[in-house]
């Protein structure tokens, strides 16, 4: 049984990491806005020429508003510029309905290598990650972070089974531990285990790693391109 003195510096130990929690999500917070605010003022030339390219390409909607799970499980809608055909949903019904092997494909990844639904300019949006820019908005309004969990559909939860807690617990990410070690295998378990990694080493200094090295990925992506097309 613990003694009275054992109890009251359990508390006392409580009680710090609650503080320490809280500073460490106001600081996180607060990079959040200023990093995301000058983003949005940096790229805002690079936002007006993908509207017009997108435009000129497939026309409206620009942006592509698909509803994600947040903090807490709050919906809310993760936005993106459309990379996607108007019949999108007709072309992944008809592609999976005759390919068994991409139908698998999609059901261990919720992905699809050469995605016959993504245009022309979207393979490119999607190549230099720049599809994911107006992901900036959302984390201005507080929905996402700059780094945490890549976010997931309702129906994705589930496969989250008892780890699901690391992912409730924190903003879904623009970028995070997975964006910067993925690979083409990359299972739907890898891709969950790396949520629950960050969910338990997560700190300022990880998150500015973090972002360091998402750099790097869009370039080294970038670059592999342009070498292929060459």
């Amino acid at each position: 049984m613990l003694s009275a003195f054992d109890g009251f510096a359990h508390g006392e130990q409580s009680l710090r990491d609650l503080k320490r929690t809280v500073r460490r999500s106001r600081s996180k917070r607060l990079v959040d806005l200023i990093l995301s605010g000058a983003g949005l003022l940096f790229l805002a030339p690079a936002f007006l020429v993908i509207a017009v390219a997108l435009l000129l390409v497939d026309g409206r909607p620009i942006i592509y508003r698909h509803t994600r799970i947040g903090r807490d499980g709050r919906p809310f809608e993760c936005l993106k510029f459309r990379t996607m055909r108007k019949d999108a949903d007709r072309r992944l019904a008809e592609l999976l309905e005759r390919d068994a092997q991409r139908k698998q494909e999609w059901l261990s990844t919720q992905k699809l290598m050469n995605d016959p639904r993504v245009h022309w300019l979207g393979k490119y949006l999607r190549m230099s990650s720049a599809d994911e820019l107006p992901q900036l908005l959302n984390v201005q309004r507080g929905e996402m972070s700059l780094v945490g969990p890549r976010p997931v559909v309702a129906s994705e939860l589930e496969r989250y089974g008892a780890h699901l807690y690391c992912y409730l617990a924190l903003q879904p990410g623009i970028t995070g531990l997975w964006q910067v070690n993925r690979r083409a295998e990359t299972t739907y378990e890898e891709r969950v285990q790396f949520d629950v990694d960050y969910y338990h080493s997560r700190s300022l200094r990880i998150d500015l790693a973090i972002l360091i090295r998402t750099v790097g990925v869009v370039l080294l992506a970038r670059n592999e391109k342009e070498r292929l097309t060459k």
